[in-house]
């Protein structure tokens, strides 16, 4: 049998274990990177495990997320960052630079590579072929240290792309009907593929805003094969030898496959407050905007750009919208500055922000009180924009430009057709924002710089072989870790600081859980089904460690959220029987007993007001050593 793009991947990485669906595999990690929102954590762990240097092929240290320097405690952690990396053989890339994604994939990422990230939108490398995953700062350091990344081996999913798009319908169009098709649960679980004539239509930097926000479909990764478009962007990269043709094999075998013909696509919007609550934009037309965004890691590419500068050319927008853009890279940025493509942006009235993640993770630019935002983003759950009633659409630039322009949804294939800036046929490189690490006897003698913000990472704790405890919060369906651990402006400044950043946690559900949590001293959490889907944020694991949890009950799990809460010592409990969700409520004394011996079995029994719930585990042997341990940290000391 052919092997797919990712299962050749995996199995010239293959460490340990089978690639039989479901069962562990261990694969060996060529690259890494991380963001100051969580790469603060993954160092402090990289330090403790005693490495002198990294052991990857090339791992990267991004300052994108926490830029706002209100006060001092960024700017430690940047600096903290800087110094952790020179020492350690980390290239760093200085605030300013970029979006980890949009640079790594400029400058870095290679077809045929295995990259993991603390972000969850690390698939956007998928978009030039590497086997690109998202992850836990604390598995991101064991394989900074050469340890192996372990994940369950995904199924794979095909789509099949016909056609060609019109204009003024773009990738961002792709991905929400794939959501649409398949939902924000429909990829837990797999490796997503694209394959068909169509592919060849799409650029890399299209294929990269389609890979970016797979993460919102559950999947482990989202690929393309690895063709001529590819070369050509590696060649303008001036980065031609990383180049390596990858595609699958024709009797390659796929769990599932999907139709989409490119040439009947119409722009489409993600209505609040889920990535695939999808509907025609020609279906919300009445809808009045207050605000536009365009940028982030999915749609801040130099192609994107000079589309938005070419329909705001000699154009203004509406009074009544305010209109923000950031450049993915200093690349891109450098590029638009040169072309003259800045000052249409600038003229027709937009607010040019720096290259970082900013409005996306509520650092900036929220919107009014119940304002109707339009971005280019990958996420609108709720209170994410900073804003907590915000309404919040997620939209192709295309879509998000013809609202700025109108002040409201409007569909841009009504549009008048414009004439686009002619791309570059190489890119303007200047890495002058990318740090390479010390060597030699520089590297040993240098010191690393924690300021006062920066605490020790959180104890952990065995797992009891009896759990008595109350519980502390019940919650619904699709809960994400933005819920849990929330970003924005007040919060991104005590990413090093668990005890202090654990007073927001559950804030958006739950004002009073953080004091009810650490007044009980040991808790569980309830949950529905898909929790702990979004961004891969450990600190929604470690920030409940912190408070005294000791288990999450629910009816699924989102795959990193699930490792995450395991790495901290946490044990996921899903539920045998979905409905036994309704016989637990908030406040219930619950009580698990022979945990150790359930390990064995992958149950246990929770006995709530006299009556037995049974709970399965879904876990590895490995994971299950690591909870005896008290974490991934203390056993991989052990070992």
């Amino acid at each position: 049998m052919g092997k797919t793009i990712a299962e050749k991947i995996i199995s010239a990485h293959l460490v340990s274990g089978e690639m039989i669906t479901g069962e562990e595999i261990g694969i060996r990690i060529d690259q890494t990177l991380t963001q100051d929102a969580t790469g603060t954590m993954a160092y402090l762990e990289f330090e403790s495990m005693g490495i002198p240097r990294v052991k990857t092929e090339k791992s990267v240290a991004y300052i994108d997320h926490n830029t706002l320097q209100s006060g001092f405690e960024n700017a430690d952690d940047h600096r903290y960052i800087q110094s952790v990396c020179a020492k350690h053989g980390v290239y760093f890339s200085r605030p300013g630079n970029g979006i980890c994604h949009q640079v790594h994939y400029e400058r870095f990422g290679k077809p045929g590579k295995t990259l993991i990230g603390s972000d969850s939108h690390t698939p956007t490398g998928g978009g030039i072929g590497m086997l690109a995953i998202g992850a836990g700062g604390m598995d991101v350091a064991v394989a900074m240290g050469g340890g192996a990344y372990y994940i369950p081996m995904p199924r794979m999913i095909r789509v099949n792309l016909t056609g060609e798009l019109r204009p003024n319908v773009s990738a961002k169009d792709i991905i929400l009907e794939v959501l649409r098709i398949l939902s924000v649960k429909g990829g837990v679980g797999a490796i997503v593929e694209y394959a068909g004539p169509g592919v060849k239509t799409l650029t890399v930097p299209q294929r990269c805003t389609i890979t970016n926000m797979g993460a919102e479909l559950g999947a482990t990764s989202s690929i393309f094969p690895s063709d001529e478009m590819t070369k050509a962007f590696l060649k303008a990269e001036g980065r031609e030898e990383d180049w390596t043709e990858l595609s699958s094999d024709a009797d390659a075998e796929y769990a599932q496959e999907i139709d989409i013909n490119l040439s009947e696509l119409v722009p489409l919007a993600a209505c609040p407050h889920s990535p695939d609550n999808i509907k025609k934009v020609a279906d919300l037309e009445e809808i009045k905007v207050d605000q536009v965004c365009i940028g982030s890691c999915t749609n801040s590419s130099l192609s994107d750009m000079l589309t938005v500068a070419a329909m705001l050319k000699g154009r203004k927008i509406d009074d009544s919208v305010s209109l923000s853009i950031s450049p993915g890279s200093r690349q891109v940025f450098s590029m638009l500055a040169e072309c003259g493509a800045l000052t249409d942006m600038i003229d027709a009235g937009a607010r040019v922000l720096e290259c970082a993640c900013g409005p996306c993770i509520g650092m900036g630019f929220s919107p009014n009180s119940a304002g109707v935002s339009l971005r280019t983003f990958n996420r609108n759950f709720l209170g994410r924009s900073g804003t907590k009633d915000g309404q919040v659409y997620l939209v192709s630039p295309e879509t998000a430009v013809a609202a700025a322009l109108t002040g409201y949804i409007t569909d841009p294939m009504v549009l008048e057709d414009v004439e686009p800036y002619a791309m570059p046929e190489s890119f303007r490189i200047n890495d002058s924002g990318i740090i390479a690490p010390l060597e030699g006897d520089e590297a040993a003698e240098a010191e690393v710089l924690k300021g006062p913000n920066i605490k020790p990472f959180p104890e952990t704790h065995p797992l009891e072989d009896n759990i008595s405890a109350e519980v502390i919060l019940k919650v619904e369906d699709n809960i994400t870790t933005d819920h849990i651990m929330p970003a924005g402006a007040k919060v991104l400044p005590y990413r090093s600081n668990v005890p202090k950043i654990s007073e927001f946690c559950f804030e958006v559900v739950d004002p009073t859980f953080s004091a009810r949590a650490k007044a009980a001293g040991s808790g569980i959490i309830v949950g529905g089904s898909n929790y702990g889907q979004g961004s891969s944020r450990e600190h929604a694991a470690l920030a409940p460690l912190y408070l005294g949890i000791r288990a999450v009950v629910a009816k699924s799990f989102a795959r990193i959220h699930a490792a995450n809460l395991v790495n901290a010592g946490i044990l996921p409990l899903i539920f045998e029987n979905p409905d036994d969700y309704e016989k637990i409520q908030q406040g219930s004394k619950v009580e698990m007993k022979n945990v150790h011996s359930g390990l064995k079995e992958d149950k246990v029994i929770l006995m709530v007001d006299g009556e037995e719930i049974s709970l399965r585990m879904e876990l590895a042997e490995r994971q299950k050593a690591m909870l005896l341990a008290g974490g991934l940290l203390k056993y991989t000391a052990a070992q």
